[in-house]
């Protein structure tokens, strides 16, 4: 029966990975990174490389395509935090139509 774990973990790596995009696409979209935690980003990051590494020791595929696919779209996200806060431009696009 180890069929329906194997479900479970693809189902559980799917929807965690599929929860993930929506933030991703928007930041992505409007470069508006003022109201998210470079920390978390950062730790987040490094958490999901070390779940994709240990996914690779264990020759788990559920895990090593769930993790990389997430680690693309954090990494992705936390390069736009860092380069906005570099360049200046970390400034809510909310904010910035107020003023």
């Amino acid at each position: 029966m180890q069929a329906l774990p194997e479900l479970i973990g693809y189902l559980a790596a799917l929807l965690t990975t599929a929860s993930f995009l929506p933030q991703a696409l928007l930041t992505l979209k409007t470069r508006d990174t003022a109201s998210l935690s470079l920390s978390m980003y950062a730790i987040f990051t490094l958490g999901v490389s070390l779940w994709l590494i240990y996914g690779i020791f264990l020759h788990n595929n559920a895990i090593i395509a769930a993790n990389s696919i997430t680690l693309l779209l954090s990494a992705s996200i936390l390069y736009v935090k860092i380069y906005n806060r570099l360049t200046g431009r970390e400034q809510s696009h909310t904010a910035a139509a107020a003023e």
